[in-house]
């Protein structure tokens, strides 16, 4: 069986979980039927994930947070930006929320309207149909 033989370093290590919590989201949504497109570059937009159901769009932002619990309070770093949903990822546990974009400067992640789901497709994709 293969075995990775080398070090990541920690910078790097980060940002391929950072990755690999995207693609989840894309294959939960791809499996929800939706047409899934990912940016080349999402520098300036801010969307990690678009989606279509055919005449609509939306876009996604994922982001990972060290969360000591759910009532951690997360920034708004899509202010003036199209980003409709942020799908935030707890990094040192199994759970994560779906959120409406909002428009205070912070916002607590169990805030009303923000939809909590374990770390399953099919939680995820409850919470992401209550938006």
């Amino acid at each position: 069986m293969p075995r990775r033989m080398t070090s990541t370093k920690s910078g790097t290590h980060q940002a391929l979980k950072n990755s690999s919590f995207e693609s989840m989201v894309i294959s939960w949504l791809m499996q929800d039927g939706w047409q899934v497109f990912t940016p080349v570059l999402d520098n300036g937009h801010q969307t990690d994930i678009l989606i279509s159901d055919g005449p609509n769009y939306h876009r996604i932002q994922v982001k990972t947070v060290e969360a000591a619990g759910e009532d951690h309070i997360v920034e708004n770093k899509w202010k003036d930006s199209n980003v409709d949903v942020i799908v935030y990822f707890a990094r040192n546990s199994n759970w994560g929320y779906v959120t409406p974009a909002f428009s205070q400067n912070k916002s607590k992640l169990d805030h009303d309207g923000h939809q909590r789901f374990e770390q399953t497709k099919n939680e995820f994709l409850k919470a992401f149909h209550k938006l």
